[in-house]
């Protein structure tokens, strides 16, 4: 049963990451959850830095954060795949900036390919100068996406930066690579070294799956799904956050504040995906005893059911996500709000959560995503076409690129579009709470380690 039960899981997390990512663009979100806070709206520019002169400059209290870091993890996460004394960080004044960077990614175990170039992703509410364009490829190493908004514009070494930009262009550079193939069974050197172990998840041959158990965080199921997938606790999201959330404050202290900002962005992107149902909840929507009973089925010959099951898990992550984008992408443009701007800057709600620590993530963040997924999943039943949500002969993610999700819902009426809105307004009042919650949290660490 258990071998089977993980084949299930396996094929329909495999499936629902085709494609998907927590929010489509975290960039557009993390400017309206901040441009109202004013430690950000109102905070003096800074300067913008290589990583190269960042490492150079600090390199022995790197090495011995990156050690607590390391300790950190192996008391507080108990399916950590501890680091190889190997890959340990260690100052060495006599290395070049090329060798210590190099060092620097390993010491993380995220991908060598990382560009962690000097760029910004302006706010789509303003137009970027076309002079200062970057090409896709010299920020993000994956492909570039169809129909994707996202523009890039160069950053000068000592360029005067708005620390809002920083933070905002950086909550979204995690899915540019930063965890693909980094898997003993991936088609990768780097994987091989690491020591995470295999792919628990997922098709390991696909990269943008291979970064899924960074990205997700199975926290709060029930307790028969980790009898029979133990292995879906064995996500990294929380190591991601006191990695970059400790890297920030350290950047600030010593004075690096262009690397807290780019750190703290860094580290809101796995809080933020968190906040997603279908980054916390394994099958939202779905009972434990009926994914079992569905794998039951399939063993005894009648796979019908767990394959429509993969697809329509799919199908809903993905409307969700494309009504959430294609609605901010239309604001932005036009230059207005709709309920969703208002909800991610909604502060009242932001001390009504316990105060932030690196486990916030899972106790808040998580428990609170995976207890609305049953919600989520109604409200999308009730508001998206039947035909991309509740027909598995439908792959909404083969034809996403020519659906106008936003034209569809409202030529149902004006009902539909106002309940969805309210479901996603709440999921992204909860991300902006959070985010801000979250830089507070460094801030505060900051000021309180300085001698």
């Amino acid at each position: 049963m258990n071998h089977s039960v993980r084949l299930l899981l396996s094929a329909a997390l495999a499936l629902a990451q085709a494609g998907a990512w927590a929010w489509s663009n975290h960039t557009l979100p993390t400017y309206r959850a901040f441009d109202t806070m004013p430690e950000l709206a109102q905070a003096a520019p800074v300067l913008a830095e290589p990583l190269e002169l960042f490492l150079r400059a600090q390199e022995k209290p790197i090495a011995d954060l990156l050690a607590s870091q390391e300790t950190w993890a192996r008391t507080h996460m108990p399916h950590y795949a501890p680091r190889a004394d190997t890959l340990v960080f260690r100052a060495d004044a006599s290395r070049s900036d090329a060798e210590r960077r190099q060092a620097f990614l390993a010491a993380l175990r995220i991908s060598p390919l990382s560009r962690f170039a000097l760029y910004l992703q302006p706010d789509l509410r303003h137009t970027p100068d076309p002079t200062r364009r970057l090409p896709h490829d010299a920020v993000n190493f994956l492909p570039e996406q169809d129909n994707d908004e996202r523009r890039f514009v160069r950053v000068e070494p000592g360029e005067a930066v708005a620390p809002l930009a920083v933070l905002a262009s950086a909550s979204d550079e995690p899915d540019y690579g930063l965890d693909i193939n980094l898997w003993d069974d991936s088609p990768s050197d780097w994987g091989k070294r690491y020591g995470f172990g295999t792919l628990p998840f997922g098709n390991p041959a696909l990269y943008y799956a291979t970064q899924a158990p960074f990205h997700m965080g199975f926290y709060h199921q029930d307790w028969l799904i980790y009898k029979a997938a133990p292995f879906i606790q064995r996500t990294y999201p929380l190591m991601r956050i006191q990695q970059y959330s400790s890297l920030s404050a350290l950047a600030f202290r010593s004075g690096h504040d262009y690397w807290g900002w780019r750190f703290a962005g860094l580290a809101l992107h796995y809080i933020q995906d968190l906040t997603q149902p279908y980054h916390a909840d394994l099958s939202p929507g779905d009972s434990t005893l009926g994914l079992i009973g569905t794998n039951v089925l399939a063993m005894a010959g009648f796979p019908k059911r767990r394959d429509n099951l993969i697809v329509l898990l799919s199908n809903r992550h993905l409307a969700l996500e494309k009504f959430q984008n294609e609605s901010m992408v239309r604001s932005a443009r036009a230059g207005t709000d709709t309920p969703l701007e208002n909800a991610l800057r909604e502060s009242r709600r932001d001390t009504a959560y316990p105060a932030w620590s690196p486990l916030y993530a899972r106790d808040t963040v998580a428990r609170e995503a995976h207890e609305s997924a049953e919600q989520t999943v109604r409200t999308i039943l009730a508001t998206v076409p039947a035909a991309y949500v509740s027909d598995p002969a439908f792959d909404f993610g083969v034809k996403e690129a020519g659906i106008r999700l936003l034209d569809d819902i409202d030529r149902q009426g004006p009902t539909q579009r106002a309940e969805l809105e309210r479901q996603v307004a709440q999921l992204l009042a909860r991300f902006g709470s959070h985010s801000r919650n979250t830089v507070r949290g460094i801030l505060r660490a900051a000021r309180q380690q300085q001698p």
